[in-house]
């Protein structure tokens, strides 16, 4: 099996940018690839503040960190990925957004290239058909914040090929990352069960069965979840979470994925939590305390 050296990432975004970091951290020379200068200058802003604070916890080194950041480079050309022996693509959750990337980068990179997607929801063979190396194509699916987060679901397709798969692993490990293997189903092992999960949450707010602070502090306290599943949407963004449970709701069917009233209302008014300012609770203020959100205190909805 060829080695793993030079690194592809497709997607300049709070996950993107995560992947490239912890790629170029661990040695690999990485470039990532998106659309505009403007884009890369938030994305490099962040990875420097992010191995800042990791310096200031003695995660790395100062060395450790200035071999990082010299490791990567941004790119809007994607003929720049020509000679990478894996490309990451980190887009948003749409399938012909992505196999638009894919179709491209199929022509662009050489034969051998592994394509890796960090999908969390998508199907992995929808991707793999529309490139002539299904063989070499698998989902890495990493979690937020990447650089700490330590799972990788490893997404195997009917049509990954054993040293693919092997290779993907090997390559996670390498990263500092503890890999799982997923089969090829929407939500992979995390969502799956995480999702129904987290509209539950929403749909005990709208029936009144407990206030957004006393159901957060109950999966806490009674639980030892570190985040309330409240809280946890606002950090994943709500806007994230409505798109994914669609795409799960579509391929399983299930009462249980569908996105609750209330998530739709919040995600049409702009609240997508954290990165907006507002969600489940209101970050505009500090402390952030809980938002209104327009639910009668007498009549459950």
């Amino acid at each position: 099996m060829s080695e793993i050296r030079r690194v592809g990432v497709i997607g300049a975004g709070l996950m993107g940018s995560g992947i490239a970091q912890v790629a170029a951290t661990a040695g690999y020379d990485t470039i990532v690839r998106d659309v505009s200068p403007e884009i890369w200058a938030r994305a490099r802003a962040g990875i420097e503040r992010s191995l800042a604070k990791l310096v200031e916890k003695a995660k790395v080194t100062p060395q450790q960190r200035d071999a990082a950041l010299a490791h990567l480079t941004f790119t809007t050309r994607t003929a720049d990925l020509n000679d990478r022996d894996i490309v990451v693509e980190a887009v948003t959750e749409d399938l012909d957004l992505k196999n638009a990337l894919w179709k491209e980068l199929d022509g662009v990179c050489g034969t051998a290239t592994i394509f890796a997607s960090n999908t969390s929801s998508l199907s992995i063979g929808a991707m793999a058909a529309v490139t002539k190396r299904s063989d070499r194509f698998i989902g890495l699916h990493f979690f937020n914040p990447v650089p700490l987060m330590q799972l990788v679901e490893v997404v195997r397709a009917v049509t990954t090929s054993e040293e693919t798969f092997t290779r993907a692993v090997a390559f996670a490990k390498s990263l500092g990352k503890e890999p799982v293997a997923a089969r090829d189903s929407s939500g992979f092992l995390v969502n799956l069960l995480l999702v129904p999960y987290l509209l539950d949450a929403i749909r005990a707010v709208e029936r009144h069965v407990g206030s957004v602070p006393d159901i957060d502090r109950a999966m806490q306290l009674g639980c030892g979840h570190p985040m309330g599943p409240l809280a946890l949407l606002d950090f994943v963004g709500l806007d994230t979470t409505h798109r994914i449970a669609e795409i799960m709701h579509r391929e399983y069917g299930e009462a249980r994925y569908a996105p609750p009233p209330l998530l739709r209302r919040m995600v049409v008014a702009g609240m997508s939590g954290r990165k907006s300012g507002k969600g489940f609770y209101d970050y505009s203020v500090d402390p952030p305390r809980v938002s209104d959100l327009g639910l009668s205190e007498q009549e459950p909805v």
